[in-house]
């Protein structure tokens, strides 16, 4: 009897103590501290960032024309600071106190450019707006090597009859197609770009306007099905 009374109170003692403990390690734990979100002019210790963006000389003109229509989205809706430096001739920007996001001032660069690359305001412009919206670049001679003649009718052939061609695989693919020269810029989503630059590509290589509209009925059949 007497050693079942002292395994009892051994127990209770030790059940006591762990308790005891239980309570103790509670009390130690630390909450975790919240702090605020920083603002993008404290991410990089208080110092503003930039971004230069240079002006082709063929490009002077329409970005004369169309200064306002890429300054007043640039600076009343993404918050950042746009100028034109005239010497260096070169479009500079840079964020501000009050910029909401640190990745407007991206944004904002990859709009400029896309402006200088020969896309209309109204185009470009969704790059601000869109997060998986990108510009890419490739040239013919990157596809195939080609001279002369055979050049120009690579060319024609991308472009089709007043624009037809290219108009037909901007509308079936959702981008936008700038053509200048032997270079050829796509605006649009990534698989969009990757349809796009296939066509073109299939283009180049000498397949007919035909055998490309065809696939690319197919190919956006699918896209739709799968969106």
């Amino acid at each position: 009897m007497e050693v079942d009374r002292a395994t009892t109170a051994a127990a209770a003692g030790g059940s006591s103590s762990s308790g005891a403990m239980a309570v103790d390690q509670a009390s130690r734990r630390v909450e975790k501290p919240l702090f605020d979100a920083l603002m993008p002019s404290e991410m990089s210790g208080g110092r503003p960032q930039f971004r230069k963006v240079a002006v082709p000389q063929h490009r002077f003109a329409p970005l004369k024309r169309c200064w306002m229509e890429i300054y007043t989205p640039v600076y009343e809706h993404m918050k950042v600071d746009i100028r034109m430096n005239l010497k260096a001739r070169r479009v500079e920007l840079k964020t501000r106190q009050d910029t909401p996001d640190v990745s407007n001032l991206q944004k904002c660069a990859d709009f400029v450019h896309a402006f200088m690359l020969g896309f209309d305001i109204a185009d470009a412009v969704a790059l601000l707006r869109l997060d998986d919206l990108y510009v890419d670049s490739f040239e013919i001679k990157d596809v195939k090597t080609l001279r002369g003649e055979h050049l120009s009718r690579a060319i024609g052939r991308l472009s089709g009859k007043g624009g037809k061609t290219k108009f037909a695989i901007e509308n079936s693919t959702r981008t936008r197609i700038v053509i200048a020269d032997t270079k050829i810029h796509i605006l649009g989503s990534f698989v969009n770009i990757k349809v796009a630059r296939d066509s073109l590509c299939s283009l180049i290589l000498g397949s007919p306007a035909g055998k490309v509209y065809s696939k690319l009925r197919a190919v956006s059949a699918r896209l739709a099905e799968r969106y």
